[in-house]
């Protein structure tokens, strides 16, 4: 346990959260707002709603793109386009909104265990896990770091199963082939405050031709095709025209933003890649990443364990987060079923009991970066 003398003066050293959300000058989004007062328009795919979802093809170099209110919403509604029923397989090391999307459409999920060096699932346990009920895989690129998809991919097709890409945490992410986004049938992000790219609250699908989009385009809007006309039991998803507008404004700082997670991640790696017991997750092979998350794993040869280590680094105001635990498994809703138990999912049980995330935003200075590694270097 620390002594209390060693813990630094709370007002010496304001807290330290693990993200801050990015936002612009307050005086450069009201020009935004005084457009959107002017016509009226909240809601319902106005100016802002269709400049944002051209913008965010362009820049995310895909072809189609449905903006909804958030990212969970998102998850959603893809599983109903897709008409996914029965069992689809996950993994367990995710926010519960992976899972949770599964459950809120009456469909069972299937834990499959991670691969020990991207902490993605891993693709040589999903065959194992695949029954005459299996109609789907619901991947997570975890930390922004892309799956393997071919091989995904290929497992699919052999099986003829539906990818659906858990994407929250890979915008701008760009793997082999391009856009990671491009990857499965549908792929979803989270624009939500805690992310590399937020619009407030946000998400979207990714789709791969206007077909698809115009069925979640009315899958977000009630079903809605015209005043008199609804074609499916839909939901109220849409982004409303301030959080678009809000978006095209944040869009024009994303490049410099990422430098700035880039160079904190950068600063990180060198400091703690002589640290004994602290392993820091490699990148998983992407020509360009986006630095959402810094996670380090916590060996049994380090000084303290896990939990001492994160409530050493909280009595210094330092409020990492150990993402992801407990794993979604663990959780109540999920504990009963056979894939949920940790004999299955090793791997995943493990980081999950290893893994912190350090604070990382562009705000965070250097000499931030810099007081946290004191603590753990433990100098």
């Amino acid at each position: 346990m620390k002594k209390k003398s060693q813990m630094t003066d709370p007002q010496e050293h304001p807290p330290i959260y693990v993200t801050q959300p990015l936002l612009p000058p307050l005086e450069e989004f009201i020009p935004y707002l005084e457009q959107i007062w002017a016509s009226k328009r909240l809601t319902n795919s106005g100016p802002f709603h269709q400049q944002f979802e051209q913008a965010l093809c362009d820049y995310l170099g895909v072809k189609h793109l449905a903006l909804f209110t958030n990212g969970t919403l998102a998850l959603v509604t893809a599983l109903q386009a897709l008409r996914i029923r029965d069992e689809v397989i996950t993994t367990p090391y995710s926010f519960v909104a992976t899972a949770h999307a599964l459950l809120w459409n009456g469909i069972k999920p299937v834990f499959v265990d991670i691969d020990p060096n991207t902490l993605n699932l891993d693709p040589a346990k999903i065959e194992a896990a695949i029954t005459p009920q299996t109609t789907a895989i619901m991947p997570v690129h975890c930390y922004g770091h892309p799956c393997d998809v071919d091989r995904i991919q290929e497992i699919a097709d052999n099986y003829g199963l539906k990818v659906i890409y858990d994407a929250a945490h890979a915008f701008g992410v760009q793997c082999h082939s391009g856009s990671v986004l491009n990857h499965g049938d549908l792929s979803i992000i989270s624009f939500h405050a805690t992310k590399v790219f937020n619009t407030f609250e946000g998400g979207a699908i990714v789709c791969p031709d206007a077909k698809t989009k115009r069925h979640i385009d009315h899958l977000k809007n009630f079903g809605f095709v015209d005043e008199v006309t609804v074609v499916a039991p839909g939901i109220n998803g849409k982004m409303s025209e301030i959080n678009a507008a809000f978006g095209l404004l944040q869009l024009k700082g994303i490049d410099e933003a990422r430098e700035k997670r880039k160079a904190i991640d950068n600063r990180y790696r060198k400091a703690l890649a002589k640290v004994q017991g602290i392993n820091c997750l490699p990148a998983a092979g992407e020509k360009v990443a986006n630095y959402p998350y810094f996670p380090i794993l916590v060996q049994p040869d380090y000084r303290l364990s896990r939990d001492a280590l994160y409530q050493e680094l909280q009595d210094n105001g330092i409020y990492a987060r150990r993402y992801f635990y407990p794993l979604i498994s663990d959780f109540p809703m999920y504990r009963g079923m056979l894939s949920a138990t940790h004999t299955n999912l090793p791997v995943a049980y493990k980081a999950a009991n290893e893994v912190i995330c350090l604070p990382i935003y562009p705000a965070l200075s250097n000499e931030q970066v810099d007081f946290i590694l004191q603590i753990i270097v433990g100098k």
